[in-house]
């Protein structure tokens, strides 16, 4: 019980700042017997307050993003939903094949961002101005994006790092802050859904929860301490540590 409540503080800390807690938790609950659905429903239950407490720990990088919000949110619980469906229906091994490249996919956007972002804005005020909650593609990937984060999750926020922070003209640590609202927004609506149809082990849920909420805190207060260079870092850092893991 310790272990995985110290598991939940871990990857609330680590999903507030960059995105794939789940990499710390979902293989401490296997270590401990857990079965693998049982602990990634579980699992995903569990962080969801985690994410909300990583989220009103950036509420001042939040404000006056209402609108931002709103639109993209509506491509996040879209995703979620649909990813948790994919849970349900597929095997596992149909979507894990393809987890590795989209992390490493995302490390590399977020490597290539401040690049990206210069081109895409030159072209964008090209044609009048750049879109102040991002193009529809920017709508498409964050949607993409919550079906991943439905179907499993971890390096989410990777991936949603790197795709706001080339669609959006913002600065790093306000898109984090977004980023955590969406996050929250995936796991929210996957977690009803694995409520009503999916086993759960609620202990682990309660533990993962109140380590979470905690960590969602922590990170919040390291994250927003950290200068752009420094976030992009360790968003890559996590990152190649997800691919290392997932093809280990």
């Amino acid at each position: 019980m310790v272990a995985v409540l110290l598991a939940g503080v871990a990857a609330g800390t680590i999903n507030t700042v960059v995105g794939s807690g789940t990499l710390v938790t979902f293989p401490t609950l296997l270590a401990f017997g857990v079965p693998p659905v049982t602990a990634n429903v579980s699992n995903n239950i569990g962080l969801v307050p985690g994410s909300f407490s990583g989220a009103w720990g950036y509420r001042r990088e939040l404000r006056g993003q209402r609108a931002r919000l709103i639109r993209l949110g509506s491509a996040s619980l879209l995703g979620g939903v649909s990813g948790a469906v994919l849970l349900i229906a597929l095997p596992e091994t149909a979507f894990n094949t393809i987890v590795p490249v989209l992390i490493l996919t995302g490390v590399v956007l977020v490597l290539l961002q401040p690049a990206i972002s210069r081109r895409v804005a030159a072209r964008a005020e090209g044609r009048g101005g750049v879109p102040v909650h991002g193009a529809l593609w920017v709508w498409g990937l964050v949607l993409l994006t919550g079906v991943y984060g439905g179907y499993f999750g971890a390096a989410q926020g990777v991936l949603l790092m790197a795709v706001l922070g080339i669609g959006l003209q913002d600065s790093l640590q306000r898109l984090n802050g977004t980023k955590n609202v969406l996050a929250g927004l995936v796991n929210a609506v996957a977690a009803v859904i694995f409520i009503v149809v999916a086993e759960v082990d609620w202990l682990v849920v309660a533990l993962i929860a109140a380590g979470s909420v905690v960590g969602g805190q922590i990170g919040a207060t390291v994250g927003r301490r950290l200068p752009p260079l420094a976030l992009r870092m360790v968003i890559v850092t996590v990152g190649l540590v997800a691919v290392v893991v997932f093809v280990g």
